[in-house]
């Protein structure tokens, strides 16, 4: 799991790096350097890290690469991202907020860098979300209707502490519960997609308790929805 995930990662890094090396993307900005790699690799990679990682199902890096639509209507799609990426930073300044191409990744471990506890957080074994994970997701919340054409996938994680099933049967219920939490707080059921991954995706290895630690979160990632991309693409045939 961990070399085809590696492989990924390069290819992926081989291809922002051949962009990055043409004359005419050099000259580009990071919105129009997305659209570029965007429109000339976004769905092969997306559909190479979805079909390669997490028994098939798409990654929340997956997602948000092979939703790109690249070309001007991504540049334009990822000028809202950048805007709504910094609200999120602004917002929640325990969340590790990261722009991938025309999408966000938000990714919520059990700790800060500094040891403290991080917006989105569970007690050991639990899955109910407690009222320190209910002040970040209020945050979120308020963030995502202030940007309502956008699709969200919530993912939950474990370390590789305990069986392999109960732990993919516990990221579930966290990340159902922060779903149901979202729901609850007017977040509409048709943006939201919910997947979990046990111990199968870790972000490093488990070898510390930091590490265990980083493994056990909780990810977003933020997609135009189809209105949005239509929207889009209307004000690129405009500027054309």
């Amino acid at each position: 799991m961990k070399m085809v995930f590696g492989k990924t990662t390069f290819f992926i890094a081989s291809v922002i790096m051949l962009c990055a090396g043409c004359d005419t993307t050099k000259k580009l900005n990071n919105k129009q350097k997305g659209a570029v790699i965007g429109a000339g690799s976004g769905a092969v990679i997306g559909g190479i890290i979805g079909n390669n990682v997490g028994n098939g199902k798409n990654t929340a890096l997956g997602a948000i690469i092979g939703a790109a639509v690249g070309g001007v209507a991504g540049g334009i799609i990822g000028n809202n991202m950048d805007k709504q990426a910094e609200k999120i930073k602004e917002e929640i300044p325990g969340a590790e907020v990261t722009r991938v191409g025309e999408g966000i990744n938000v990714t919520f471990n059990e700790k800060n860098p500094d040891g403290s506890k991080a917006g989105v957080y569970f007690a050991t074994n639990m899955s109910d979300v407690n009222p320190n994970s209910r002040l970040a997701l209020d945050k979120l919340v308020k963030v995502f209707n202030a940007y309502p054409e956008t699709n969200i996938l919530i993912e939950g994680h474990t370390d590789n502490v305990g069986e392999a099933a109960y732990n993919e049967t516990l990221s579930q219920k966290r990340a159902v519960s922060v779903g149901n939490y979202l729901k609850a707080a007017s977040i509409a059921s048709s943006r939201l997609t919910i997947k979990w991954y046990g111990e199968m995706q870790p972000k490093t290895d488990n070898g510390t308790d930091a590490a265990k630690a980083e493994n056990r979160r909780v990810e977003f990632a933020i997609t135009a929805n189809d209105k949005m991309k239509e929207d889009a693409a209307k004000e690129a045939a405009n500027k054309n």
